[in-house]
């Protein structure tokens, strides 16, 4: 029997290949896609993806059922909880050029199997929101003409009564997805344009909304007798900002597009920066405006801004609001069919998905057999399924990614600067800390025991510390730790960190409503992983980080990217358990397609390192300490060129 278990050797390569980073090319400016696209093209695909149908209906939805004119309040907090997020995406869209966004960010710092896993919930969060958008711009265009495209559907079709399905095919959804496809498939510039002319409508829609609304803005609506600014205190505040904070998540189709921007180190951080910060401004006006007009309480959560208009007399500007609402969605729509072929292109050019998709057209310098491919999936989805229990799916993926490119900033801050397109060591792990000097990139031979001797007696103590080492000032106190490899516990405290904030959000979050927990325990336990929260963020900030580069860093490594993780997750615990097991459902197919595919077409596999024959050498540890390694020549093989014959060596010992 116990020879069928797993040895202890396999098991261990085996961890291995799931947790394995990407090895990244020399020159990562290298691609097969066209590198056409500006800051400001970059800056618009942010704002088209992020100022999309929620302008139109989330601040009126906000502001009528959960923060009254709060809302601005509730959007401030967003953005700045956004900001965290999009800071982290920022640093890696400059540092890692290369199109993939979180799929790509996770690859290069975390390991294999994880950033298999959130490329799959991208991908399917880009497909049902793109299908989503669609519908709700066929529902918002159909309503326009009196619903005459569904009645004529519904007569000479019919309807469907079927759990999971729409109550009617939606060809005109279809359509407008078929329509974008195409020109999506002629290539980035075309994208870029079309972004442009959409993106410009709905901004001057915007401004148009932003002058009449304060002109008609009437300051007692927010007074006393009509329920104050905040009707339904701190608690509807925070409401609507968990409600708020989905408003933002189009701001990673500019990672997920630096592969082709032209300088992406300086464009990728400025988009981001000016993109979130464009669409925070239009939400926090476009709120306030909409809450001055009328009544909080008498807004129409489905069409609050043609409505206020409307009331207020001006009929006519629920058509300009109509047709800013419906260029918004053709923005989102390209952001998504945008993103999405790129995305799988990054996997399977990584050979973690089907080859097929990492076919780049010679002449439009696009993938367009994902293009077209995921364009007829996401058009199968609109015209025949029920996207309304699916939307809040979409959360749950956004939120990993953000929890997951957040954990790899900090990963990646500590870890030591690998050779550029060099392999790993076998085991995956670099040279351990030595206790009396920084360790080296490499293990140094030296020709004559003369050169050893120097090396040995010579002072290191004036070199600088290297990343993921222990800081000089700490080293006095957590002496045990200079045994581990730099960058090992960091790692370490990461996992705790991350398992910390997962318990305490969950006390939050459960605590009194499902765990129903008395006072003290539910005090001892938030105080207990608190602590473990706060001693691993500690831990991590006691070792040296990389060293300042020419590319963006985000501030205040750790904290930054630990409050993001820490944001994110207790997001994540706030959806319903139907959203949880739709997604462990998707998490399982995705583990059927890396362990039947990703993981045996993976081209790490091709760079995993092959065992050398070595005779005998000198090695001096960079600790100083010398040391000769002597290992047999297998029988009826000559030495190595350049290598002592193994008698030699025993002869010299």
């Amino acid at each position: 029997m116990a020879r069928w278990l797993p040895r202890s050797t396999d098991l261990a390569h085996f961890c291995q290949k799931l947790n394995r980073v990407k090895t990244l090319e020399a020159d990562m400016m290298e691609t097969s896609f066209n590198r056409c696209l500006s800051t400001i093209d970059l800056t618009l695909l942010g704002i088209g993806g992020m100022v999309g149908s929620g302008l139109y209906v989330l601040t009126g939805t906000v502001a009528k059922e959960i923060a009254g004119p709060a809302v601005i309040v509730s959007f401030i907090i967003a953005g700045f909880a956004s900001l965290l997020a999009a800071l982290c995406y920022a640093e890696f869209g400059a540092r890692v050029p290369k199109t993939g966004s979180a799929y790509m960010f996770t690859y290069v710092s975390v390991g294999e199997i994880w950033a298999f896993l959130i490329g799959w919930n991208v991908l399917l969060e880009y497909m049902i929101g793109g299908a989503a958008v669609a519908r709700a711009w066929s529902g918002y265009l159909d309503s326009i003409f009196n619903h005459k495209i569904k009645n004529f559907t519904e007569t000479h079709i019919g309807t469907w009564h079927v759990p999971f399905l729409a109550h009617y095919p939606d060809f005109l959804a279809a359509a407008i997805l078929l329509v974008a496809t195409a020109f999506i498939s002629f290539g980035a510039k075309v994208s870029s344009w079309l972004n442009h002319v959409f993106s410009a409508i709905s901004m001057g829609v915007i401004l148009f909304i932003l002058i009449m609304g304060f002109v008609l803005a009437q300051p007692k609506n927010w007074g006393a007798q009509e329920g104050g600014f905040a009707p339904y205190g701190l608690s509807g505040i925070m409401a609507g900002t968990a409600t708020c904070f989905y408003a933002f998540v189009g701001f990673d189709v500019i990672a997920a597009s630096s592969e082709e921007a032209r300088n992406p180190q300086k464009a990728v951080p400025r988009a981001i920066a000016f993109s979130l910060g464009l669409a925070t401004g239009a939400y926090i006006l476009v709120s306030m405006v909409l809450t001055l007009m009328v009544p909080w309480h008498t807004l129409d959560p489905d069409s609050a801004l043609a409505d206020a208009f409307y009331r207020r007399g001006y009929s006519w500007a629920g058509f300009l609001v109509a047709a800013g609402s419906i260029c918004a969605m053709n923005t989102v729509l390209l952001s998504n069919l945008f993103s999405l072929p790129r995305i799988v292109y990054a996997m399977a050019e990584d050979g973690l998905f089907f080859q097929v998709f990492s076919r780049v057209h010679p002449h439009t310098q696009v993938p367009v057999i994902g293009i077209v491919v995921f364009g007829l999936l996401m058009a199968l989805l609109a015209l025949v399924f029920d996207l309304e229990a699916l939307v809040q799916f979409l959360s749950i993926g956004t939120l990993l990614a953000y929890t997951f490119v957040a954990a790899s900033i900090i990963v990646l801050r500590f870890q030591q600067q690998k050779a550029e397109g060099s392999a790993q060591p076998e085991g995956g792990r670099p040279s351990p800390e030595p206790r009396d000097g920084p360790a080296t990139d490499e293990l140094k031979e030296y020709e004559s025991f003369s050169d050893k001797l120097q090396l040995v007696g010579s002072d290191k103590s004036k070199e600088p510390r290297e990343p993921g080492q222990l800081k000089a000032a700490f080293k006095p106190y957590l002496e045990f730790l200079s045994d581990f490899y730099p960058g090992e516990v960091v790692t370490v405290a990461v996992v705790t960190l991350m398992v910390s904030a997962v318990c305490l959000c969950s006390i939050l979050v459960f605590g009194d409503t499902h765990l129903h927990l008395p006072t003290w325990s539910y005090t001892l336990l938030l105080v207990l992983f608190s602590l473990g929260f706060l001693l691993s963020l500690l831990l991590i900030w006691a070792h040296e980080q990389q060293r300042s580069t020419q590319t963006f860093q985000i501030p205040l490594v750790p904290l930054s990217p630990a409050l993001s993780i820490v944001l994110n997750i207790y997001l994540m615990l706030k959806l319903n358990y139907m959203t949880w097991l739709r997604f462990a459902i998707w998490l399982i197919l995705g583990l059927l397609v890396y362990f039947g595919y990703g993981i045996w077409h993976s081209k790490e596999n091709l760079r995993e390192p092959r065992p050398q024959r070595v005779s005998a050498r000198y090695v001096v540890f960079p600790s100083g300490s010398l040391e000769e390694t002597v290992q047999a020549v297998q029988p009826g093989l000559q030495p190595a060129a350049g290598l002592p014959d193994p008698d030699t060596a025993e002869a010299k010992r």
